[in-house]
């Protein structure tokens, strides 16, 4: 995989602008969507937060930045994609995760919160936990700071931070540290396959298997 040649101080404005649309999202969620259109929230929500995302890689593919998202992509990548998200489920969610929730059972409510609201809305919340959040934090930490740090600072100094901003993503405890070491494989799994694609996979393959059996829950 060829180094992505752009300067650190290019890789964080481009994630400024990221979390910059995160906070507009949310606040357009919380401000406007949910107190003037309440039962189409979930939906406007998911619009938004999808043409916000589209009108970023828009300006960042117009801007020159040498993201390949389909670079690097093999059958082999596909199959060991597969595996970490079978790893994640098992080491994760039927691991550590449960020992988390009991060190912090205020962090755990809140989790369990959220899922409350996925199961009110599961299609909505399919599209955005299954496609749209693994892309976003996908493209991200793994395509833009991961691929824009790796060359200037180092793989396993970039390889850090793109796993420590994917754990802060996630906002919950819980969620963070069980993040944490998902950021750090998938950080591997892009430095050994090369392909933005194959991590989209494992990522996406991995949240809806959790999401399938929390919906059984």
């Amino acid at each position: 995989m060829d180094s992505v040649n752009v300067k650190p101080g290019g890789v964080f404005l481009w994630a400024g602008g990221y979390f910059g649309i995160l906070l507009l999202c949310a606040f357009l969620d919380v401000a406007v969507w949910r107190k003037l259109f309440p039962g189409q929230a979930h939906i406007l929500s998911l619009a938004t937060e999808t043409v916000s995302f589209l009108g970023f890689v828009l300006l960042l593919g117009r801007s020159g930045f040498p993201l390949r998202p389909l670079e690097g992509f093999s059958l082999w990548g596909a199959a060991l994609a597969l595996f970490c998200a079978g790893f994640f489920f098992l080491a994760l969610d039927k691991g550590l995760d449960p020992l988390l929730d009991r060190l912090f059972p205020q962090s755990s409510q809140g989790y369990e919160e959220s899922l409350s609201g996925l199961r009110a809305h599961p299609v909505t919340g399919m599209l955005r936990v299954c496609l749209l959040a693994p892309a976003m934090e996908e493209l991200l930490t793994r395509g833009i700071l991961l691929g824009g740090l790796r060359e200037a600072w180092g793989w396993p100094l970039a390889l850090a931070v793109s796993a420590g901003v994917f754990a802060l993503l996630h906002f919950n405890l819980v969620q963070t540290l069980s993040a944490l070491v998902c950021g750090l494989v998938l950080g591997l799994l892009y430095l050994c396959t090369g392909s933005l694609l194959c991590c989209f996979l494992a990522h996406a393959a991995y949240n809806l298997i959790s999401m399938f059996f929390c919906m059984g829950a």
